[in-house]
């Protein structure tokens, strides 16, 4: 049974094993789980070494919560709340070294271990007609300029043989009310979503409603998630033929699509705001059949919710990363370095799900992800809560922190491209273009009349 240290007020594991931690978040990802995924890939060292597998991994998801820093940096950091503690102090060969010997599995198990929907209370709104609303899209993140990485990963195309860094694609299923990982696939960007999406299929179940943008809402992906029992809820492309077989009350009307029965909504949004008004047409298609239950109306105003994707992907990418290119110069590197990441950010979502779910009447978009990573970053730099005390306290430091920054009830706000100045009177590349943001209201019109 391994005995904890006590060092003032800080207790954290013995010996060698002391700077394996992550502060408070390491009661979301505890020694115990580490070591089991250590053990079900076979990497648990058969020596105690300087750098135990265990405090490895802990590196690695430190160096998450700090981005900006080198792997020598992040370790101190580790031990920086250790005082009276004999402490490694390897050098940048070790680490490396140590990174390599310690490979992806582990951190790929890890990320299986905590992959979810993080809690909620049931009035949190991440569940609609008893369905967990999920969305399914992809991303791209920039690797480092190496010919490793290079043989796996390509720049982007250009007119002058490519430009930028060489990208990886990422496409994940995430929980919209809390923006949590439920699955997560990555590889070349000469994958296209479409293809990595069918990846993600296998953990799709009949509480489901998926939201996907028109990219994904394909005759294919259509009969392959109605096949899984989940709900669709997707963006149909303009130019999408769909045959009319029947008027619905509600103005939407059924159709077929990859051989599944889908009701079709066509919506006139408009948007008004002190800047103006802005108009379009949306039409979406779904398998929620029932009219009663499912008001046409009531879907094109839950669309919106695939969004959260999108803000999950901004604090996977700035909030986390800070737009910087990732770390490793291999793809085996690659590989454990995005599954930190993703381990990383999954941790801070259920910290943050938490202290949201104990409060009634809070919803989840309201917890600050900005706040929870600066407060998991000084709890690691202080080495406190690393252990859970006697008495369980399911809010923490994280999560008072985040109870007492909440953001404001969201409001619907439009960002419409609008002059402000333009660069010159050559304008070769056009004006400067800024984006304001406005309150605005939204007023939807389903045409009753059937299509041509």
């Amino acid at each position: 049974m391994e005995q904890s240290v006590i060092t003032r007020t800080v207790t954290v594991a013995p010996g060698r094993l002391a700077p394996g931690h992550l502060g408070e978040l390491t009661q979301q990802v505890p020694f115990e789980l580490v070591d089991a995924a250590l053990a079900e890939t076979g990497r648990t060292q058969v020596r105690l070494r300087d750098l135990p597998a265990r405090v490895v991994v802990y590196l690695l998801l430190a160096g998450c919560l700090f981005a900006e820093l080198g792997y020598g940096q992040v370790w101190r950091r580790l031990c920086a709340g250790l005082d009276g503690l004999k402490v490694a102090t390897p050098t940048a060969s070790a680490l490396t070294q140590a990174r390599r010997r310690l490979g992806p599995a582990p951190l790929r198990a890890l990320f299986e271990l905590l992959a979810g929907p993080a809690p909620t209370a049931a009035t949190s709104g991440s569940r609609v007609g008893g369905l967990l609303v999920c969305a399914i899209d992809g991303t791209t993140l920039s690797v480092a300029d190496t010919p490793a990485n290079l043989g796996v990963s390509s720049t982007q195309p250009g007119h002058h043989g490519g430009s930028g860094y060489p990208l990886l694609r990422l496409v994940a299923l995430v929980a919209c009310g809390t923006r949590s990982l439920i699955e997560v696939v990555f590889g070349p960007t000469s994958s296209g979503e479409t293809t990595m999406t069918n990846q993600l299929l296998g953990r799709l179940d009949a509480g489901m409603l998926v939201l996907c943008d028109r990219n994904l809402t394909t005759a294919t992906l259509t009969g392959r998630i109605a096949a899984s029992g989940a709900q669709l809820l997707g963006r149909c492309k303009a130019n999408r033929k769909l045959p009319m077989l029947g008027r619905l009350p509600d103005g939407s009307w059924r159709s077929l699509l990859g051989g599944v029965q889908v009701r079709v909504i066509d919506a006139e949004i408009t948007i008004a705001t002190r800047a103006g008004r802005a108009s379009g047409s949306y039409r979406l298609a779904t398998t929620l059949l029932e009219p009663r239950s499912w008001p046409a109306a009531a879907l094109v105003a839950l669309y919106h919710q695939r969004w959260e994707i999108e803000t999950a992907y901004l604090e996977l990418k700035s909030s986390i990363l800070g737009g910087r290119v990732l770390r490793a110069r291999t793809p085996a590197g690659i590989d454990q370095e995005v599954h930190a990441l993703l381990v990383c950010y999954q941790l801070l979502r259920l910290a943050m799900a938490d202290p949201t779910s104990s409060q009634a009447g809070i919803d989840p978009d309201r917890a600050s992800f900005t706040i929870a990573l600066q407060a998991a970053r000084d709890q690691l730099i202080q080495a406190a809560g690393v252990i859970a005390g006697a008495r369980v306290d399911l809010v923490g430091k994280i999560g008072r922190a985040v109870l007492d920054n909440l953001l404001p009830d969201r409001r619907l706000r439009v960002s419409p491209r609008i002059v402000k100045r333009a660069i010159s009177k050559y304008n070769a590349r056009g004006p400067h273009i800024t984006r304001t943001s406005y309150k605005a209201t939204v007023s939807i019109d389903i045409p009753t009349r059937l299509p041509p």
